[in-house]
C-alpha cells in the first residue's frame, strides 16, 4: 500500500507540460482547482474530464500510475460520499436504519467523489512533472512581493519543496522498517484497530529517528555548500515565460469561462 503513494515524486520528461515554466502550472493547478469547484452538473464535470485527460495525454504520465496512486486515497473518498449522500435532504429515495438516503443525496455524494478525484489527480500531475528545485523557484517567484512585508519568501519555498520531496524519501523508508519488523515476527494486520495501532510504535520510533537523522544530514550539507537563504542568491536556471506559457493561461481562462456559463445556464 506504501508503495501506491506516488505524491511527490517526479518523473523526467521531455513533454511540453515538463517544458512549462513551474510558474505557470502552479498557477494553472489554482485555476483548475477554482474551476472544478464551480462546474455544477455532468456537462461542467465532462469538460473539466476532457481538460484533464489532455494534460495526462501531453505529460506522457502513464494513467496506471495516478490509478495506482489514488489507492490510498480511497476510504476518504468513499467516506465522503456517504456523509453527503446521507446528510442531504431532499427527495427520498430508501431508508436504511436511520438513514434516509435521497436524489439529490445521491448526485452530490457523485459529483464530490468525481471532484475529490479529479482534484487529486489535477495535483498529482504538478508533482510529476516539476521538479523539486523547479517547484522552490516557482514558490519563490510568486511569493516574491511579500519580501516588502520582510517575510522569509526563499526560506518557506524552500521547506515546502523540501517537504514535498521527501515524502517518497520517508514513504520507502517506512516500507523497509516493516519489512525488517515483520521478518523478526511482528504482525501489522491481525487484532482489533487498537492492536494494529500498538503494533506501528516499533514502525513509529525508528522511523522518526531516520527522519531526524536524515535532516541533520541535509543540513550539514546545505552548510558545508555555504548555502545562506535567499539573500543574493541566484538560480542556475532562470525562469523565462515563453508562448507555450501564455497558451496554456489562454486554455486555462477559456475552461473557467465556459464553466462560469455553463454553471449560469445550470449545467
Amino acid at each position: 500500500m506504501l508503495k501506491d503513494i506516488t505524491l511527490g515524486q517526479f518523473f523526467p520528461g521531455n513533454t511540453v507540460v515538463h517544458r512549462l515554466d513551474p510558474r505557470t502550472k502552479i498557477l494553472m493547478v489554482v485555476v483548475y482547482i477554482v474551476t472544478l469547484f464551480l462546474a455544477k452538473w455532468f456537462v461542467s464535470y465532462a469538460l473539466m474530464l476532457a481538460f484533464l485527460l489532455l494534460a495526462i495525454r501531453i505529460s506522457g504520465i502513464d494513467l496506471k500510475t495516478i490509478l495506482r496512486g489514488m489507492k490510498p486515497l480511497i476510504f476518504i473518498i468513499v467516506l465522503t460520499g456517504m456523509l453527503n449522500m446521507f446528510y442531504t435532504p431532499g427527495d427520498p429515495l430508501f431508508t436504511l436504519w436511520i438513514f434516509t438516503v435521497t436524489k439529490q443525496g445521491v448526485l452530490n455524494a457523485l459529483f464530490m467523489m468525481i471532484r475529490i478525484i479529479m482534484l487529486v489527480t489535477g495535483t498529482f500531475l504538478l508533482t510529476y512533472t516539476t521538479s523539486p528545485i523547479a517547484l522552490t523557484d516557482a514558490l519563490e517567484r510568486l511569493f516574491g512581493p511579500l519580501k516588502k512585508l520582510h517575510l522569509p519568501v526563499h526560506e518557506l519555498a524552500m521547506m515546502m519543496s523540501i517537504a514535498l520531496r521527501f515524502i517518497p524519501t520517508l514513504i520507502e523508508e517506512t516500507d523497509k522498517i516493516i519489512s525488517a519488523q515483520k521478518a523478526r515476527g511482528a504482525d501489522f494486520e491481525s487484532g482489533n484497530l487498537i492492536q494494529r495501532a500498538k503494533a506501528l510504535v516499533p514502525v513509529l520510533v525508528p522511523l522518526f529517528i531516520s527522519a531526524f537523522r536524515r535532516a541533520d544530514e541535509l543540513a550539514v550539507a546545505m552548510e558545508c555548500r555555504c548555502y545562506h537563504g535567499g539573500d543574493g542568491r541566484t538560480s542556475l536556471k532562470q525562469l523565462r515565460m515563453q508562448r507555450r506559457d501564455y497558451l496554456t493561461f489562454f486554455l486555462g481562462a477559456v475552461v473557467l469561462c465556459a464553466v462560469i456559463v455553463l454553471r449560469n445556464f445550470g449545467l
